[in-house]
């Protein structure tokens, strides 16, 4: 199989070790041989922490990866099969208003819906595209993974203005389904739910066990 290279922007997030777990987890199916964590400058202290972190877990599992830790965007994305995003344009003081501008007027204050979700939208949007043209010149054939949110509107704007090929993930459907194996005390594998909504106003309509 093909070693890979994987690019993570936004790689100083606290998310950033349950990400490369998994792909230490699946390193036998998915062998990557080059994962570069990317964020910008005014981040660089936290990318230096988590990918030190994230330099150990890979060591302790004696896989032949090799963790880039950098701010240069460019020379990351060339020639990459996958981009992983997980960024805060603004970061949090940006999250701040986000959430407080929309209760001062009586209306919902939430980083994926509501006021707060069209105020993030508006800011991360043309972030993404800018990162998506940067992909259409360096890794035209790579796959783009957004974990950014607000993910369904953030998703739809890229496939809709760029030519990468993108898939929009959020964790909310599986946790549910972790929570409702918690409750009847069976596997997850064993819980099937059929979810629906945007993400963070997500709900099931059938459930089985």
């Amino acid at each position: 199989m093909k070693a890979l290279k994987i690019v993570t922007i936004g790689g100083g997030s606290s998310y950033t070790p349950e990400l490369i777990d998994g792909f230490i987890r699946r390193y036998n199916e998915m062998p990557v041989s080059d994962y570069y964590l990317v964020d910008i400058a005014a981040g660089e202290e936290k990318l230096k922490i988590v990918g030190a972190l994230v330099q150990r877990m890979v060591k302790k599992a004696g896989i032949p990866m090799t963790v880039h830790l950098t701010t240069d965007r460019e020379a990351a994305l060339r020639n990459a099969d996958f981009v992983t995003t997980q960024l805060r344009v603004g970061q949090q003081e940006a999250r701040i208003h986000d959430e407080a501008i929309p209760l001062k007027y009586g209306v919902l204050g939430q980083e994926t819906t509501g006021a707060g979700g069209f105020m993030k939208a508006q800011r991360t949007i043309p972030v993404l595209l800018d990162l998506c043209r940067d992909m259409e010149r360096l890794c035209p054939d790579a796959w783009l993974i957004n974990f950014t949110n607000p993910a369904g509107i953030v998703t739809e704007a890229i496939e809709k203005y760029s030519r990468i090929k993108t898939l929009g993930i959020c964790s909310g459907a599986n946790s549910m389904m972790m929570d409702i194996a918690k409750v009847y005390d069976v596997c997850r594998q064993d819980v099937y739910a059929r979810v629906m909504g945007l993400n963070h106003l997500i709900f099931a309509d059938q459930i089985a066990v």
